[in-house]
């Protein structure tokens, strides 16, 4: 089930942020990233959290800020609907161009966002941390709402579930 996430959700989407990557979100981030003017969380589960995505959409303009998926759930189509799904919230928000930072290194992330047609339009150097001091760019990528491709998934309203 695909369903908008709020502030009572922020243990759990920070639970699933901790499965994706080595410095996880805490709650009171995500909280206070989910309490700013036109930002949004998504989560699916079923009988437990599979993934979840947070946007936000100012100035005509949308960002993926973070998306996580359960690595026992990937390659099953989840993100590309997260991603769908919020591309069609932040348009509705205004949003004519939607932005994210992925690492350079991280090629699955990267195949998903060209093929939901992102394309690279800048790099962060050293922007992503590691560990033992390492860095990792980040590529700045951008998909034009305006143009996009018919989502191939249902729409999701405010209240979840299909529009």
């Amino acid at each position: 089930m695909l369903r908008p996430a709020g502030a009572g959700d922020c243990e759990v989407l920070s639970a699933l942020h901790a499965t994706a990557f080595d410095e996880a979100w805490p709650p009171g981030l995500i909280g206070d990233l989910l309490a700013s003017p036109g930002a949004g969380a998504l989560l699916i589960e079923d009988e437990a959290p599979q993934a979840m995505i947070l946007w936000r959409a100012a100035g005509g303009e949308g960002e993926i800020l973070t998306l996580a998926v359960d690595p026992r759930r990937r390659r099953k189509g989840i993100a590309r609907l997260l991603v769908e799904a919020a591309s069609g919230l932040a348009k509705t928000a205004g949003a004519e161009a939607l932005f994210l930072e992925v690492a350079h290194d991280n090629d699955a992330a990267i195949a998903l966002y060209r093929g939901a047609g992102f394309e690279e339009v800048g790099r962060r150097p050293g922007y992503y941390g590691r560990g033992g001091g390492q860095r990792a760019d980040a590529l700045v990528m951008r998909r034009d709402l305006n143009t996009a491709p018919p989502n191939p998934y249902p729409r999701v309203s405010e209240r979840g579930g299909p529009a």
